[in-house]
């Protein structure tokens, strides 16, 4: 009894400390499982961390070396003249990005290929040996003035890998210099520094070069508010070590307001597709203190409910950054290959992921006239255009209920008891919604909430519409049309007792859906509205059933943009190969365009290879089916393909497992035969970072060959991978 008492106690004395929350808590070592759930209710975000989440959409500009070459990643022997930038309007990326509701531009000041897009002191592989402006320009100077014009804050990507740096005779990346006391910035004749500050490292010569770039960019193109450094390294060199510590000091001495992405600020959300977790929890746990933690891994699914909280030695709020692209990857290359997002596609991102208590970053790579593409700009004026009309109209507004989540202010909560809340919201008229939004005060008291629902008043009886897990920062519950006058919010499960700080109520006016084009093994083609790929409630209803009955789809082969003449899909129709494109019509409003390219008809396709097992059998990648894959296992990582006439190719489609990352083809080569034995090269190929980003990648020939045996073969598998595997191969005549 005395110990159960003593125990008690300090457990009482140990959550005393914590009251008014902090940003990290230590797990002692005396700690049950029950107090820890009560530590992470103690959790709250940091003054920088709270202004970051209220950004919700922001903008990644990829921009540089790349977007002249049409390269994902360059490799750092760009000659800088390639940088042939004649015209740039960054007050065009600005005004696009605040129509779309962006509120932070991210720009790639220096991305792997080591280019840098400012007047930097330390480097002669940048803007000043360019074309641009006569070697005089600086993109990231006419960013910051944009940024300045529009009201948008401004944040930097800085690369921590720096190929140039790694390949060039003198350079400094794993160059196995010494490790000595050195002075950041370090003084060049002829360009001082405004700022006068200094600091003192001991470090070596690639850590010295980044710390002088990032001092030049924190104190000379105005007020940084986030400071992003990428995971991502094409290539290693010298056992090259960061010393991130260094670079957190100068950060936070000279961008007090900054938070930094990768490390203890703001965590990468686990994929570049756009994908988001039901259950996002911004407390996660860690085995030692993340403030003096050098390097930070990549956390994918669960990584915050009670389970995962059990053995931390440390918890610590770390919220989270969806990032994606507009593109078919992060660089611009052309308009007529690179597919671009449509506006149902970015704003459904957007409800996921700023509904889903994330942060969303969109990037939207700048072309080769230093503008965004007509395209590009469409869409994003058409999601800010949704998101206005979605979400600047409450419909609880004259509602009764609790003021303090009725009056739109942040700093008024409501208390539930512990682990639950009931809360009814009257108004004064019937309304129909279809969306209902729920925040925390995650500010004062943390992530509490791990279950809840919403329930509405009809035929005279409470019904559940919609229930979902975390909320945080910001839920967005999406679900069918109701119409009610009365409204209940249940929190169900809680840590501690649940907050509630805003709630309101919205419609979304539903466009004509979006559509998806597929063909069967016997070159049948049907189009229909897209199903979620994520699968959010719409509890019993399917959301294609419920599609108007006045929808028209209208499709072409000929490569033109579908309209209102074209003919109209009823059935499915056979394809040989080509590109189908369609869109849906509905009265007098029109959906985005929906297109996809087919190669030749697999039916009596043959293929051969290695095989892990029977369930990923060769015929699995030619099988016309996504879902299905072939590894090769431990056999040779190359796939014959025998299309059992010959003919005339011009390239092929590579699409990859979607759940499975073991023998992703990075670089590979293809081989064609017109009788099986004797094989020619047509070309190598590279598909780029296909780990974080498994969509389908299309390779065409830079001549067109006749074969009527392919071989797909792989060089590099992502991640060091020695298999390969395929869920699809299309050849394109």
């Amino acid at each position: 009894m005395k110990r159960n008492f003593t125990t008690l106690l300090y457990a009482l004395i140990s959550l005393v400390g914590y009251a008014q929350g902090q940003s990290t808590i230590k797990i002692e070592p005396g700690d049950s499982h029950e107090d820890i759930i009560e530590k992470a209710a103690l959790v709250v975000p940091t003054a920088n961390q709270y202004a970051y989440k209220k950004l919700e959409f922001t903008c990644f500009v990829h921009f540089g070396v790349n977007t002249f070459t049409r390269k994902e990643w360059g490799d750092g022997f760009e000659d800088p003249q390639v940088f042939n930038l004649q015209n740039l309007d960054t007050d065009q990326w600005c005004r696009t990005a605040k129509e779309a509701g962006m509120k932070l531009v991210m720009f790639t000041a220096k991305h792997h290929d080591g280019f840098v897009l400012w007047q930097s002191r330390y480097t002669k592989h940048g803007v000043m040996s360019s074309p641009f402006k006569d070697g005089k320009g600086d993109v990231l100077k006419e960013l910051a003035a944009s940024c300045e014009k529009y009201g948008l804050k401004l944040g930097v990507y800085l690369s921590p890998a720096d190929l140039y740096q790694i390949e060039s005779e003198k350079g400094l990346y794993g160059n196995l210099s010494e490790y000595t006391d050195r002075v950041i910035p370090r003084p060049v004749e002829g360009r001082p520094f405004k700022n006068k500050s200094t600091f003192k490292f001991n470090v070596d010569d690639y850590n010295e070069y980044f710390l002088n770039q990032l001092f030049e960019l924190l104190t000379e193109y105005g007020p940084i508010h986030e400071v992003w450094f990428d995971g991502a390294h094409p290539k290693r060199k010298g056992n090259q070590k960061y010393n991130y510590l260094a670079w957190k000091k100068l950060i936070q001495t000279l961008a007090p307001n900054a938070v930094i992405f990768g490390k203890e600020d703001v965590r990468w959300c686990g994929n570049e597709s756009g994908a988001t977790r039901e259950s996002e929890w911004d407390v996660v746990p860690f085995d030692q203190d993340p403030h003096h933690m050098n390097l930070f891994p990549d956390l994918h699914g669960d990584i915050g409910s009670r389970e995962k909280l059990t053995n931390a030695k440390y918890l610590h709020y770390l919220p989270a950054e969806t990032d994606t692209s507009i593109r078919e990857g992060w660089f611009y290359r052309n308009e007529d290959e690179q597919k671009v997002r449509s506006a149902d596609d970015v704003f459904d991102i957007y409800e996921r992921s700023v509904g889903g208590n994330a942060t969303f970053l969109l990037n939207i790579p700048p072309n080769r006239e230093g503008k965004f593409s007509d395209e590009d700009v469409s869409v994003l004026k058409e999601v800010g255009k949704r998101i206005r009309e979605t979400y600047d109209n409450d419909l609880l507004v004259g509602a009764k209920g609790e003021t303090a989540i009725l009056d739109a202010n942040e700093n008024t909560y409501v208390l539930g008891e512990e682990g639950k809340g009931t809360y009814v919201i009257t108004l004064p008229q019937a309304i129909t919604l279809n969306r209902f939004l729920l925040q925390e005060a995650i500010q004062t008291h943390g992530q509490r909430i791990e279950k809840h629902a919403l329930d509405a008043w009809v035929n005279n009886k409470w019904q559940q519409v919609v229930e979902g897990t975390t909320i945080g920062y910001k839920r967005i519950l999406r679900f069918p049309d109701v119409t009610t006058n009365k409204l209940r919010i249940r929190i169900l499960e809680a840590r501690s007792k649940p907050s509630l700080s805003n709630v309101s109520a919205h419609y979304y006016t539903a466009r004509p859906p979006q559509l998806a084009i597929s063909r069967n093994l016997k070159g049948e083609v049907t189009i229909a509205p897209k199903k979620s790929d994520f699968d959010w409630k719409t509890h019993g209803i399917d959301v294609n059933e419920s599609t108007s009955k006045n929808l028209v789809i209208r499709y072409t082969t000929d490569g033109k943009i579908p309209n209102e003449k074209s003919p109209i899909f009823s059935d499915s129709f056979f394809l040989k190969s080509g590109e189908v494109k369609a869109k849906a019509f509905e009265k007098e409003q029109t959906g985005s365009l929906a297109e996809r390219e087919f190669g030749l008809v697999k039916k009596d396709w043959i293929a051969k290879g290695t095989i892990a097992n029977e369930k990923n059998s060769a015929e699995k990648a030619i099988d016309a089916d996504v879902k299905t894959y072939w590894n090769s296992g431990n056999g040779a990582p190359e796939l014959t393909i025998d299309l059992k006439e010959t003919k005339t190719i011009r390239g092929f489609i590579y699409t990859p497992p979607l759940n499975f990352k073991e023998g992703l083809i990075e670089k590979g080569l293809i081989k064609v035969s017109k009788n099986g034995t004797a094989w020619k090269t047509v070309q190598t190929f590279d598909l780029g970072n296909l780990i974080n980003d498994p969509t389908a990648r299309k390779v065409r020939f830079v001549k067109k060959a006749k074969a009527r045996y392919v071989q797909i073969i792989s060089i590099r598998g992502a991640g060091g991978s020695s298999s390969a595997s395929i869920a699809e191969i299309d050849i394109l005549e």
